[in-house]
């Protein structure tokens, strides 16, 4: 057979790697194989391995599903075999059942999946391929979080950072949360945060002995609007240019009432953190 069309006998041929259990994978090298059926868990070394180029992985399920009332989708990622296994065992719709489906106990679980990719994604890193590494580190932190082994406190706070940005891998989830939040922040403020006008102060003086004496007072802020009236465009400016500078982690300046204070205390401290959780997911994808 001539030489020349070995690389196309070898891309057809479609190489699959079962498993690596039990194996040292300190020096192994692998290019152009098929890793979606592979099992991980039981290698020896995972964070010395070198994946090259052509290396396919399996994915979530594709497609919408219903989760309660809401519609939703898996992210797309890299996964290894044993999480699909773990998951459809679980319950999951969509996911691959394992060879040990009916016996689950077989079935590798969060704790051992954790310890997987986190190894494989210090691989990667240390490869210089960040944004698979970001693959990997996103199912490591899906598996601390189910890890039910793990302080519950833990898996709330991992829980909240995963519903606020994807582990910071998410841009368009972060920044779905920012408008939100502005747009709450914008219509809080209209309702409760900016008074009728902008105070007026008031100066008065005393002439006494020869001495002008003048003291100044600005009255407090108040909002005795109906609420018809609170909506207003003139109102959303004045909203809306809190909230920018809130974003930015900045005051306004602007006159609020106590709840509009309140508000924005509270939007200077979640807003700029989205934003910066939106940067952070952004930088991931694009760091080489």
């Amino acid at each position: 057979m001539s030489e020349e069309i070995l690389p196309t006998v070898a891309r057809s041929a479609g190489v699959k790697l079962l498993s690596l259990d039990g194996v040292d994978a300190a020096q192994l090298v692998l290019t152009d194989v098929d890793l979606s059926l592979c099992q991980f868990t039981g290698a020896f070394h995972l964070d010395q391995i070198q994946i090259g180029f052509g290396c396919v992985f399996a994915g979530p399920p594709p497609g919408w599903r219903w989760t309660g009332l809401l519609p939703a989708r898996w992210s797309a990622r890299k996964v290894l075999a044993e999480e699909r296994y773990w998951r459809a065992q679980a319950g999951g719709t969509g996911w691959l059942g394992g060879p040990y489906h009916v016996s689950p106990e077989l079935e590798a679980g969060p704790e051992d999946l954790a310890g997987a990719y986190q190894q494989l994604r210090k691989a990667f890193e240390e490869a210089g391929n960040e944004p698979d590494a970001a693959d990997f580190y996103y199912g490591e932190m899906e598996m601390r979080r189910h890890d039910r082994s793990r302080p519950r406190a833990e898996r709330r706070l991992l829980w909240l950072y995963w519903l606020a940005s994807g582990y910071g891998l998410r841009a368009s989830r972060a920044l779905s949360w920012l408008v939100a939040a502005m747009g709450v922040t914008l219509l809080a403020l209209m309702l409760l945060g900016l008074p009728n006008d902008s105070p007026d102060p008031q100066t008065t003086g005393t002439y006494s002995a020869g001495t002008v004496k003048t003291v100044t007072k600005t009255p407090d802020p108040s909002l005795t609007l109906s609420w018809r009236k609170r909506l207003t465009v003139g109102r959303a400016e004045k909203g809306a240019l809190v909230v920018v500078n809130s974003v930015v982690f900045r005051s306004s300046g602007q006159n609020l009432t106590l709840p509009g204070t309140a508000i924005e205390m509270a939007s200077r401290i979640g807003e700029p953190v989205l934003l910066g959780l939106a940067a952070l997911a952004v930088r991931s994808r694009v760091k080489r």
